[in-house]
């Protein structure tokens, strides 16, 4: 499938600010599921854009600019082709040893209630495969993945507790049941469009930018696993950053001097090129 990506972060603010500087992780790289065709990530003022890798192999760029600066924006076009590969992910860039994504973090850190739910939602499954789809389907049933204006990101215990969070929550109950049960598992940011050809998936929210987790199995390497929609990731998805949880691969970071009564807008469209609308 061919996607197109169009997203825009755009910023005002009611004091001008002194100085803007942003870490950006908004670009994808290829591997055996996508090629990028094209990608732009364009500043609508001007300023200092620069590219570089994190630890984790994710692409990240670095813009910086000096005020006054009453409103910018940041504009990113693509087109990417993928390949469904069933969840299966390989030929991606690979810096950290496995056994670092077996570590919990402030946003991982499971409670009684979330290891129960792991032990008792996997405890008929017989492989560390079955485990995890047995986890992936209890966890699409059990939760609730609202739209990401309705409710901030939370961590897993509080996201499981409510039965609701956006989709980086839903990723985050995941992993921390999966590195209870002793898998490795890493957070995924990236888009998602519908797809006419799978008119099964039911998109949990409208941007087009989504999370999900990946898991590590000694049999298959990295395998991705959607909650929030309840499937392991094909073509519909374009896979962006990858890291221990949110904070590895937040697609936007940063920090600015004054800038008071900041407002933020974003609008995110993941397309089927050729015309048909997969999401606005």
């Amino acid at each position: 499938m061919r996607i197109r990506i169009s997203h825009t972060i755009s910023y005002a603010y009611a004091e001008p600010a002194r100085h803007i500087t942003q870490i950006l992780r908004l670009t994808p790289r290829d591997h055996d599921g996508q090629h990028v065709m094209s990608w732009r990530i364009e500043p609508t003022i001007d300023g200092r854009l620069r590219a570089a890798q994190d630890a984790f192999g994710n692409i990240v760029h670095t813009f910086s600019a000096d005020g006054p600066i009453a409103e910018m924006a940041i504009q990113i076009d693509g087109l990417i082709e993928t390949t469904d590969l069933a969840g299966i992910v390989r030929g991606t860039t690979e810096r950290v040893p496995v056994e670092v994504f077996r570590r919990d973090t402030l946003l991982t850190t499971p409670d009684e209630a979330l290891r129960g739910f792991a032990d008792d939602t996997t405890r008929a499954a017989d492989t560390p495969l079955s485990k995890m789809h047995a986890l992936l389907d209890a966890l699409h049933a059990e939760t609730t993945c609202v739209e990401a204006g309705q409710r901030t990101g939370l961590g897993a215990a509080a996201a499981f507790a409510a039965r609701e969070g956006i989709p980086q929550d839903i990723a985050h109950i995941f992993m921390t049941c999966a590195r209870h049960l002793g898998i490795p598992a890493r957070y995924v940011s990236g888009y998602v469009a519908q797809s006419d050809a799978q008119p099964q998936i039911a998109l949990p929210h409208a941007s087009g930018a989504h999370a999900w987790a990946e898991v590590h199995l000694d049999d298959y390497g990295w395998v991705g696993f959607d909650a929030a929609n309840g499937l392991c990731p094909i073509d519909t998805h374009v896979r962006v950053a990858a890291g221990l949880d949110f904070a590895d691969a937040a697609p936007v970071r940063g920090a600015r001097k004054g800038g008071d009564g900041e407002a933020l807008a974003v609008l995110v469209s993941a397309r089927e090129a050729g015309g048909r609308i997969a999401n606005q």
